[in-house]
Formats: structure tokens, sequence, C-alpha cells
């Protein structure tokens, strides 16, 4: 036991060095590695398979709402990427390009892509004629490059994968339910596969997408009180219409310009639930995207039968979850820390005696509550087990976000709730860019989050400058 307890203490406390921390988790639980490009991770099979179970489950919802699936190239003709000014201008720092081909200058710079819109665009150009050819409502599950200066494993890398969807509509009205729409899906997401509660709500104009007219975001609060921008979703409205020249004929026969949305989360999502969720000893997964949802450790496996009722257990589990029956050589107390720091939800052990009562241990991942249960209702048990571990990360992160969220009423309690009090702050905010620069520059970081959709009335004047407020904002740090 004593190697058992080694293995787990090489993990950093949170409380110690949150970012270390945060490294030795997606290390030791072999979600990535390093690659040799710098900026690119590689994601390891058990982190990639979180992400597959999170497109799985996020695929089903958008095909529900009528979504399809297409596929764009990678690469972007500079000239193309250039017909929308203000996208070009956000995007230029980040942009990776492409001068040779083989052997051969190009005659065409080429971009990685960063985003998708202006693909998108070209071949709406192309295929929208008609209001009957709308509304098109499409999604790309692929990888973007954004050559960032700082990166960390999920946060922030130069390459990530992704959904982007890129919607086209015949009015305003209808774009923007899109936008509101596919928020909500998120949001939804978010609490009910991902256990993370969040803050929702529109961007301001200084943080909203490049070439968006509006920009609304879902922005979770980690664990140590710092935002993640969890997803993004964007009404463009006819801009990028008029851009690339698409048209379609209405149901009066006269020519208009389409309105256009876009919306996007990423593998950052699982940062989130690392940083969210996670504890000393290593992840803590929501059973809905945990590679393994139930870790079945056999007790003296080496004596009769053991094993045996185990792989029966197994067998019996794996039509409805995702089970790992562990029958390796090492120690049953090494492989408790493993599944632990591995994040597995529950842990069911079976042992000699257990098999003489016809009963099993379940071990909950979060609460680490040992259940004895009978054989006979294992399914039942597992069930209610599993749902239990989802409402408990759920109450922890909303009481994590309800006990950080701080209000200032003044310039003054602001400075002092960013200097010593973890986590958001509620506060009036004039609508002037500059003050969200002062603020910024005078904290060290904390930035607008979002300015939700229900304002609370904290005071009449910005909590900057003095003069009267506009709207009651969010304010955070952020990854």
């Amino acid at each position: 036991m004593a190697n058992d307890k080694k293995m787990v203490e090489q993990i950093t406390s949170m409380d110690v060095d949150f970012a270390q921390w945060y490294t030795d988790v997606v290390k030791k639980a072999e979600l990535v590695d390093y690659s040799g490009v710098k900026g690119c991770m590689i994601i390891r099979p058990y982190g990639y398979a979180i992400w597959e179970n999170i497109q799985h489950d996020l695929d089903a919802r958008f095909k529900r709402l009528g979504h399809e699936n297409v596929y764009m190239p990678m690469f972007i003709p500079e000239s193309l990427l250039q017909k929308e000014k203000d996208h070009v201008n956000g995007f230029a720092p980040e942009c990776a390009i492409v001068t040779i081909g083989g052997q051969n200058h190009l005659s065409e710079r080429l971009i990685v892509r960063p985003t998708s819109e202006t693909l998108f665009c070209e071949h709406y150009k192309n295929i929208i004629h008609s209001y009957r050819d709308l509304p098109k409502l499409y999604n790309q599950w692929c990888n973007v490059v954004r050559w960032e200066k700082t990166t960390r494993p999920f946060l922030r890398t130069s390459e990530f994968l992704w959904l982007e969807g890129h919607t086209m509509h015949e009015t305003e009205e209808d774009a923007r339910e899109e936008t509101l729409r596919m928020l909500k899906c998120y949001e939804d997401f978010y609490r009910e596969t991902l256990a993370i509660p969040a803050v929702t709500g529109r961007k301001t104009e200084k943080e909203k997408f490049a070439g968006a007219m509006e920009t609304y975001t879902i922005e979770p609060m980690m664990h140590n009180g710092v935002a993640l921008q969890g997803g993004t979703s964007h009404y463009f409205g006819d801009g990028f219409a008029k851009a690339f020249d698409i048209t379609y004929t209405d149901r009066e026969n006269k020519v208009r310009y389409p309105h256009q949305t876009s919306w996007g989360v990423s593998t950052r999502m699982i940062g989130a639930i690392i940083m969210t969720h996670g504890d000393d000893n290593g992840l803590i997964l929501p059973p809905k995207v945990a590679p393994i949802q139930v870790a079945i450790i056999p007790v003296a496996q080496h004596k009769e039968g053991v094993l045996e009722k185990a792989a029966e257990i197994r067998d019996r589990l794996a039509s409805k979850w995702r089970v790992k029956l562990d029958d390796s050589d090492q120690s049953t107390g090494w492989k408790y820390s493993q599944y632990e720091m591995k994040g597995v939800p529950l842990r069911l052990e079976i042992g000699p005696r257990d098999i003489e009562n016809n009963s099993c241990v379940l071990v909950s991942r979060v609460s680490r509550q040992k259940t004895f249960v009978s054989l006979d209702n294992i399914e039942e048990e597992i069930e209610k087990a599993l749902a239990a571990v989802h409402d408990e990360l759920l109450a922890r992160a909303e009481k994590n976000l309800c006990e950080k969220m701080n209000v200032a009423h003044d310039h003054e309690e602001f400075l002092d709730i960013a200097a010593n009090h973890p986590g958001f702050i509620k506060a009036m905010w004039c609508g002037d860019a500059e003050c969200e620069d002062k603020l910024k520059d005078e904290t060290g970081g904390v930035k607008s989050r979002c300015i939700p959709f229900v304002e609370e009335h904290i005071s009449d004047v910005c909590a900057c400058c003095g003069k009267p407020a506009k709207h009651m904002v969010v304010w955070g740090r952020q990854y």
C-alpha cells in the first residue's frame, strides 16, 4: 500500500499549485502527451475516448435539431479570407500560412483554417439560390490551427479539435433564434452531460467574435474561480453574405441576402471537466462521458471462482455501460488508486466473501462511500449510483460558482475583490470599452465575461468611471 499511496502523492495538491496540479493530472491520467511541435498535443486513447463520448452526445443533439454534418477543406486561399475585413483582422495574428507545396512556391498563400466561415460562405454562394434552399443547418467536426504564444493542453493549443456550426436563414428573426437555440443547447449539454453549471449571456462589443454582430457565450467557473470560455454562438447578420455576394430569391420574388450564424465548442471542454471536478487524487469524470463508467476489481483474484464471477458480472453489465474488468497482476490497492486517478465514476469490488453472500461492493469516486448491494439487482443499483455521481458533481460545481460569485458596488470594492477574492465579479458598466481596458490593466487580467440575460441592478453607476451604468456585467480572469 505504501507504493499505492506514493503514486497518488505524485500529483501536486491543487491548493499548492493549481497549474502544476492540472499538468500532473493530464499527464498521469494518460490524457495527453507532448509532441515534437510546440503547442501541439498528442491526445492519448483515454483522452480521445472522452472526446468521442462528447461528440456522440452533442452530435445527437444537433441532429435532433435538424443539423447535418459536412466537411470543408483545411486550407483557405488568402484572397478568400480577405473578403471579410473584420474577420481577417481578428485572426491575422494567429494564422499559420503555407507558401510552398511540394517543391514549388505557391502562386497564392494558403491559410491553415483558424475557423471556416469563409469556406462555408464560398460554398453557400454556389448552392443557395431560392428561399426553398433555406435554412442551411450545417456542422463540421474538424481540427483548426491558431498559432498561440502560450499553450497548455486542452486549454490553449496551436491545433485543437472542435465543432463549428454554420447556418444560413431567410430572416434576421430566424437567424437570431438559431443563435440563442444553440447557446441553450450548449448550456443544457454542460449541465446534463458534463455536470457543469455556467453563466451565459452576450459578449461586450470589445469581446465579440471577429466579424460577428453579436456573440453569446457560456462561461463555466473552474475550481479555482477562473473562467473558461466554454462555447460561443454568433449572429452575423448579412455581413458575410454581402461580402461573398450570397443572395436568394424570396417568396415575393425579390433578391435578398440570407442571415448567418456560427457556433462552436472544442476539446477545451475536457479542460473544463478536469478543472471543475478534479481533486488531489486526480480526475473525476462525469459518468456520461467517462470512457470507463464502472471498473470491476476482483479481490483475491487468485482464489477459485473470483475471476469467473467478475467476468460474469462484466458481461452482464457491458450491454448498458462502459465496463472494464481489471484482471491484471497488479495489487488490489494499486488498482484502486489507478482508477481513482483516472476518474472512473464507480468501482465495483468482488471477492470470495462477496460471492458467498451473492453481493458486491460499489464505491463512488466522488463520495468514496462503500455500498454493499445484492447481485440480484446490481443493474438498478449501478444506475442509481451513476446518477448520484452526476448529481453530486453538479451540486458541488454549483456551490463553488455561488460561493465565488462576488458583487462590487464601486471601483474600490471591485479592485479589492479582484485582488483578494478568487471568482467572478458582478458589477455595473457604462458601456465604454476604455473602462474594460482600465479594469483589466488595474487588476492584472480581470475581463468582462458577459452581460447576463438577467441583469441585476447593483448600483446606478459604472464600477470603473462612475458614469451612469448601462449594463450589469460578470467579470473574471480567464484561461
